[in-house]
């Protein structure tokens, strides 16, 4: 049996690694990936802290609402994605900002 506190390593692993892609990747895609980790990492917890604390399935049930909502965000993200690349021909977060000061 894998002892608990490998998998709040893993779950802090992952949700540092997804805090530093949002916070220094300039390509939109990529910070959605960061997004998606930080989102992984919260549902490892929650399965985590489930098996520790009870034998019910309150961790399980958190984690489909929360894959649910990374489904969605994930589904308006590109949304959005595609129409600032239609707009600005680029996905390059900078650009994207200094196109939109220039035109201000």
């Amino acid at each position: 049996m894998i002892p608990f506190e490998h998998f709040f390593y893993v779950s802090a692993i992952l949700f540092v690694t997804g805090m530093a892609m949002i916070l220094t990747r300039k390509n939109i895609v990529l910070v959605l990936v960061g997004v998606e980790l930080m989102l992984n990492a919260a549902n490892l917890n929650f399965v985590a802290f489930n098996r520790l604390h009870s034998e019910r399935m309150d961790g399980q049930i958190m984690t489909i609402f929360v894959m649910i909502v990374a489904a969605a965000e994930a589904a308006i993200a590109l949304a959005l994605l595609w129409q600032i690349y239609r707009h600005f021909q680029t996905a390059d977060l900078n650009k994207v900002n200094s196109i939109k000061e220039e035109e201000a």
